[in-house]
């Protein structure tokens, strides 16, 4: 007998962008209306981290635990429609979630078949591979991972979509992954369903987009938006979906009668966060961002077609993080007049009596501005002076520095107050982002019925087609009397974290506008605007297709998230910032 043929749209969902993203979410997409795959991501470089501090507490930890609460909530509904889960939820431990999963469907009196994945952890094998050459080298600083000198204590590579394909075939109800790319949450289902093969680059390309679309939930509809007051019920958007066709394209929309908005803004601006150039990598093709293109079909509906893809890399990403040692934080409140000069009596008494700064392996010590002139309230007449040291020694971060601190109170200078309490300091941790070969890698599959079956790396061809990006329309760069504006009256911008680098990408609506940005907002003028890039290595990339620019700031977070001393740790501000800059532009298109 003939099996059926797909169907022509398959409607997979997202219910998670995060590891402690609405609880609800789940529920509300399995319940308001069809969708065939429910996704979630949970994963990220700092999650994974928190994972392995988990584990050290219970060995039988290391996953997302709110994903069975909304399992609890929805997995019958789920079986008894046919609706299929598929996330990353397994985290460093997907077997014991697997595990978790099955107790669960057992006490619900349910029938589940439960499948995941492993072979993303290299941990144990990180010194057998740097015997056979394996140099882990840092993807921005070039260093060895055996010239570093550290141990670490996690090392995860990103497994790609061919798993998630393998567990749906031997007829997994749910598949638990790992460390799996974001986007291969909607790469694999996709995949599976239409029976796309491993060099079908453009389709499984323009999967990745929509994965890259999905990961971060409402982001796509409407959260974090940088027009936010055009976005419509935003105290609670729904989460997007997106309907898949057999050719690769698709359709971004959400639930009807649900908060937010699906526009070519809001898909616009997710698909700048966390990116770096316009060859978007996976382990199972390469995405070219410059070739997207965006339609408002309708209301709540973009259509996202035109993709293009090249071979998948013969590399795979492998995130690893070990323990930097222990930070600590003071802050005080300057109040008032001689802002400045307050500062420096309050770091200097600081200092010494913890010794100086070459007491500590990291001194870091932030003036931060906000006071106003004749201000309103006592509030608005305040700045902060805070001082983060970090060492390897516990000791010296602890007591003796937030006690130090505490001691200056009736001491120093007019008007002392702090705020927080002084404390023992927190370990943390720092993120090594390097490259691994995927013929290292062994994905194993372990499914429903407990068998195994391993998977192979992709195997690319050796030539890499050309590929043209689609023709955009070139308005002529504007010119005529200016005005001094805030960047962000014609533009758009989303940032993120990319390890120790940050991203922001800034979009405008026009051609009009796009011509003078691209012509405007070099490498040397955005330096000049964002002072904390002016010493730092700056990569420019342009993307006409989305009228977009995309920069990535390397090293402006350190050696990461967990890591950064930054009050924004990790660059999610960085964009309004850019946005709130003054600039001088033609008038004429702030009437466009």
């Amino acid at each position: 007998m003939t099996p059926p043929l797909p169907k022509p749209v398959l409607r997979v969902a997202n219910c998670s962008g995060f590891y402690g993203d609405r609880l609800s979410a789940a529920k509300e997409m399995v319940e308001g209306g069809p969708i065939d795959f429910l996704t979630g991501d949970y994963l990220a470089e700092l999650t994974l981290l928190i994972l392995w501090k988990t584990q050290q507490r219970d060995t039988n930890g290391g996953y997302a635990t709110t994903f069975l609460r909304q399992m609890e909530q929805v997995l019958g509904t789920c079986l008894d429609r046919g609706i299929k889960v598929v996330t990353n939820a397994g985290g460093l431990n997907p077997r014991a979630l697997a595990a978790k999963m099955r107790e669960l469907a057992d006490a619900l009196g349910l029938q589940a078949k439960i499948a995941h994945i492993e072979g993303d952890d290299v941990l144990a094998r990180i010194p057998a591979l740097q015997a056979k050459g394996e140099e882990f080298r840092h993807l921005d600083s070039g260093r060895t991972l055996a010239e570093a000198g550290v141990q670490p204590v996690a090392a995860n590579a990103y497994l790609g979509a061919w798993g998630i394909v393998e567990a749906l075939n031997s007829g997994a109800d749910v598949v638990v992954c790992p460390r799996v790319t974001d986007a291969s949450l909607v790469v694999g289902p996709t995949a599976w369903h239409f029976g796309w093969k491993q060099d079908d680059w453009d389709r499984l390309a323009s999967a990745v987009v929509a994965g890259h679309i999905l990961e971060c939930g409402a982001q796509a509809t409407g959260g974090n938006y940088s027009f936010f007051q055009e976005v419509p019920g935003l105290q609670n958007p729904g989460f997007p979906l997106a309907e898949m066709h057999g050719d690769g394209s698709f359709v971004v929309t959400k639930h009807e009668g649900t908060g937010g908005l699906v526009s070519v803004g809001t898909v616009t601006a997710q698909l700048l966060y966390e990116i770096g150039s316009e060859r978007y990598m996976n382990p199972d093709v390469v995405a070219r961002f410059d070739t997207i293109q965006l339609e408002q079909e309708g209301p709540d509906r973009v259509f996202v077609h035109g993709v293009k893809g090249e071979p998948a890399p013969d590399t795979t990403k492998v995130c690893i993080n070990y323990l930097g040692g222990f930070r600590n934080s003071m802050s005080f409140v300057l109040t008032g007049l001689d802002i400045e000069e307050k500062a420096k009596l309050a770091e200097e008494t600081l200092l010494a009596k913890i010794g100086g700064r070459e007491r500590f392996d990291e001194v870091t010590v932030q003036l931060i501005r906000s006071e106003q002139e004749n201000p309103e309230t006592n509030e608005l007449a305040g700045a902060v002076l805070r001082v983060t040291v970090k060492d390897r020694d516990q000791r010296k971060v602890g007591r003796a520095f937030s006690g130090a601190a505490t001691e200056m109170a009736l001491a120093n200078y007019p008007g002392f107050y702090g705020t927080g309490r002084p404390g023992e300091g927190d370990s943390f941790g720092v993120y090594w982002p390097t490259l691994l070969k995927a013929s290292e890698i062994d994905q194993v599959v372990v499914a429903p019925d407990g068998r195994q079956h391993h998977i192979p790396p992709v195997t690319s061809v050796a030539a890499t087609p050309a590929i043209e990006p689609p023709r955009t329309h070139k308005a002529p760069v504007p010119s005529g009397p200016t005005v001094r504006v805030p960047l962000g009256r014609i533009a758009g911008a989303r940032s993120g974290d990319k390890g120790g680098n940050a991203n922001v990408g800034i979009w405008t609506r026009t051609h009009e506008t796009y011509a003078w940005l691209a012509s405007y907002l070099t490498v040397e003028r955005f330096k000049e605007l964002v002072s904390e890039a002016r010493d730092l290595e700056v990569r420019r990339y342009e993307l006409p297709n989305l009228r977009a620019i995309n920069f990535v700031v390397v090293g402006l977070l350190g050696e990461g998230v967990a890591s950064s001393t930054r009050q924004d740790a990790q660059a999610k501000s960085f964009g309004e910032y850019l946005r709130a800059k003054v600039v001088e532009m033609p008038a004429e298109l702030l009437h466009g």
